[in-house]
């Protein structure tokens, strides 16, 4: 009878979990995350352009178009940014975050330099954060090693 390999906790032998689901439900899942996420993101976008008032022809079809594109920059980037070195994937993941953040903000009507300020402290402590993650999970090659 043939011996599994031995496991810790959990862990498989390479220090790497089991990967349970085939690439094709990853897939699916990157794109049902970025239209859900999307369709919430556009809606807080058309709700703070509202600001209170009567929902618009205007007020949906901004709500709409910002969730599209939120939804197709965010499949792009959890599809190609982790392919890129862990410098150019935190800073990748950090622009995102500051521009999505920076228009959401914006569209509250409050100054715009009030909302590049809050937009550039997003993406600054977003980029931290992510090439703290990357640096403490990858090699400098860009390949996984927990």
């Amino acid at each position: 009878m043939a011996q599994a390999a031995p496991t810790t906790g959990g862990m498989t032998r390479g220090g790497r979990t089991p990967d349970i689901f085939s690439a094709r439900t990853h897939t699916r899942a990157r794109i049902a995350i970025s239209v859900v996420t999307g369709l919430i993101y556009g809606d807080w976008v058309a709700a703070n352009r509202r600001a209170g008032g009567p929902i618009t022809g205007w007020n949906l079809l901004t709500g709409f178009v910002s969730a599209i594109v939120f939804a197709v920059v965010l499949w792009a980037v959890m599809t190609y940014a982790p392919r890129l070195r862990r410098e150019l994937h935190a800073a990748v993941w950090a622009a995102f975050a500051g521009i999505a953040f920076g228009f959401l903000y914006s569209s509250s009507g409050d100054a715009i330099l009030r909302s590049i300020g809050m937009a550039l402290s997003v993406a600054i402590v977003t980029l931290i954060l992510m090439f703290y993650r990357f640096y403490t999970r990858e090699d400098a090659a860009g390949h996984r090693i927990r």
